[in-house]
């Protein structure tokens, strides 16, 4: 890329990171549920519709990413894993919920909303946004408009679930979206350990190759050493506040470069997908809180087809299992590109 086109991207990406900041100060100023993430994502994706020219570069979201995977490690204690024996059966219920979810929304996207076969097909599937934009493509899918349904059902789950979860549950979330220490409380000691379990989590995320590994690899390496009692390190507000907006703008972005008219009927589409979506996942949290005890919010962060970034994020601000919504979510998505692949290749062939 020549100097003028890096100095247009660098502007377009510092643009796009104070909009992001200023959307979700505002929301913080509101005392709204998880505001840095939501701000940055409702400011960026409006700003996206408006034709503002929003973005940013796809390395920008995994170092934040990985800043919230040592965050979400710091809830790791040994009471984490009283419930194991439930996870069994959780988890084998995705495996329906999938089937059920996927089965729905397809018969939505294909007879109500008129798509042809391959787009609804993998516009349905519920997890995987860019392993389904891939497949679809190669499938001789509409590209686009499955990347703009897959983006607007993450943008509405997100957007919708915390405000849900107050509503109906009346547990609130607090507008930072965790807990986390003071500026004084930060020692250099923190700041180190911190920076081990971020480069090293990736590190041992990329060596054994683990599913969403600027997620999983630092989570798994900052819950070892709280596990372990060397050390109790807590991210300073500003961290957090800062990994949020760029994890929400990223979301936000993914509207930008889209016509007005699409991304309208997009985000039409996806609104009815998502409402059966989140119809079922209802069903299912309830079924299995009413079998394993009152867990509901926990199956319900659990089942939703939002990402898990952002599901962890309100699990942690909930002090929901943190480790049980993350297992389930990187289940989901991986039994999504594994059996949608699959069942494609086996029923797929009417849809050419």
């Amino acid at each position: 890329m020549s100097r003028d086109g890096l100095r247009k991207a660098g502007g377009r990406f510092a643009l796009t990171l104070c909009i992001g900041a200023f959307g979700g100060f505002l929301m913080w100023l509101a005392h709204m549920p998880l505001a840095w993430l939501l701000g940055a994502m409702l400011a960026t994706a409006i700003c996206a519709f408006a034709g503002v020219p929003v973005s940013l570069p796809k390395h920008a979201r995994p170092p934040m990413t990985a800043v919230i995977g040592a965050m979400l490690g710091t809830s790791f204690s040994p009471e984490t894993f009283g419930h194991v024996s439930a996870w069994i059966v959780s988890l084998s219920g995705l495996i329906a919920f999938i089937v059920i979810t996927g089965t729905l929304a397809f018969a939505y996207f294909r007879y109500l909303a008129k798509l042809d076969p391959v787009t609804a097909y993998f516009s349905a599937m519920p997890g995987g946004l860019v392993e389904m934009i891939t497949l679809g493509a190669e499938k001789g899918g509409d590209e686009r408009m499955i990347a703009l349904i897959h983006a607007a059902r993450i943008f509405l789950v997100v957007l919708a679930l915390p405000f849900l979860i107050q509503t109906f549950t009346g547990v609130a979330i607090d507008r930072t979206g965790v807990v986390s220490a003071g500026e004084t409380a930060v020692s250099v000691a923190d700041v180190l350990w911190f920076a081990g379990a971020v480069i090293g989590g990736v590190a041992l995320g990329t060596v054994l190759r683990l599913p969403a590994r600027f997620l999983v690899g630092p989570m798994l390496a900052s819950a070892v050493l709280h596990l372990a009692g060397v050390t109790d390190f807590e991210l300073p507000a500003i961290a957090l506040a800062a990994a949020q907006v760029v994890i929400g703008a990223t979301i936000g972005c993914r509207f930008a470069n889209a016509s007005p008219r699409m991304v309208v009927r997009a985000m039409v589409l996806s609104a009815g997908a998502t409402v059966l979506m989140l119809l079922s996942t209802l069903m299912f949290a309830g079924l299995l809180s009413f079998m394993g005890g009152d867990r509901l919010i926990a199956y319900v962060l659990a089942y939703s087809p939002g990402g898990v970034a952002e599901m962890s994020l309100i699990a942690l601000s909930l002090n929901v299992e943190v480790p049980f919504v993350v297992l389930h979510h990187v289940v989901r998505v991986l039994t999504v590109v594994a059996g949608a692949s699959a069942a494609f290749r086996l029923f797929g062939a009417p849809m050419r």
